[in-house]
């Protein structure tokens, strides 16, 4: 192996072991906010958890930046704004048709409810007292609002909307495949998982296709 290619080899190395060092404490954040809450939730105790030095959990940012981060990693698998369809996720069933797209679309949400609602509870406590964390869920929630329009543009075009449906089905969809919609069901009414994504399935159903 030449020079450069052995530098090169290091240097991919490295790059692979802080991503695989960050997710690791993203993913002890993501425990300690849902577990503790954010205010009880220190930079020194994500740190130690994560077997890093608190220098290196400084380095990704305020405690704020670093519950966005671990929230969309719960969800969504990996941090960042990437609009939830263009996630590979869901982009590994557009071949699918009819009943079956949608199935595969309310099961990838009912997956990511339930890696993230706790943490989520959390997320909308803090905001309630701390500005800041506000401004950061207010963003997320836009998000959230652009993505379900664009579902339902989606799932409209491929004939799974009533034409009767109107832009109500964004709002009620935005609540139905909400983790508050898991807390609510799982957390505190108690369904099974399996309970779980049927009746979310019977609710999406609902609204897409009304009855009489």
């Amino acid at each position: 192996m030449s020079g450069a290619a052995r530098r090169g080899y290091r240097s991919a190395l490295r790059t692979d072991q802080a991503e695989a060092t960050r997710r690791r404490v993203l993913a002890t954040a993501a425990d300690r906010f849902a577990k503790h809450g954010y205010g009880r939730t220190t930079l020194a105790g994500i740190a130690a958890d994560a077997g890093v030095s608190v220098e290196t959990v400084k380095g990704y940012g305020p405690k704020r930046a670093l519950l966005l981060a671990a929230f969309e990693q719960a969800f969504a698998g990996d941090e960042g704004s990437v609009p939830l369809l263009e996630r590979e996720q869901f982009t590994a069933i557009e071949h699918l048709e009819g009943e079956a797209y949608l199935a595969a679309g309310i099961a990838l949400i009912a997956a990511a409810n339930a890696r993230s609602a706790r943490l989520w509870r959390a997320f909308v406590s803090a905001a309630d007292t701390e500005a800041d964390v506000r401004a950061v869920l207010d963003q997320l929630l836009d998000r959230r609002r652009t993505d379900i329009h664009g579902a339902v543009a989606r799932l409209r075009a491929r004939g799974l909307v009533d034409a009767s449906v109107g832009e109500e089905a964004s709002a009620a969809l935005s609540f139905a495949l909400s983790p508050e919609g898991y807390e609510q069901l799982v957390l505190d009414a108690g369904l099974t998982e399996h309970q779980y994504r049927e009746c979310l399935g019977r609710l999406v159903a609902g609204v897409l296709r009304p009855g009489p």
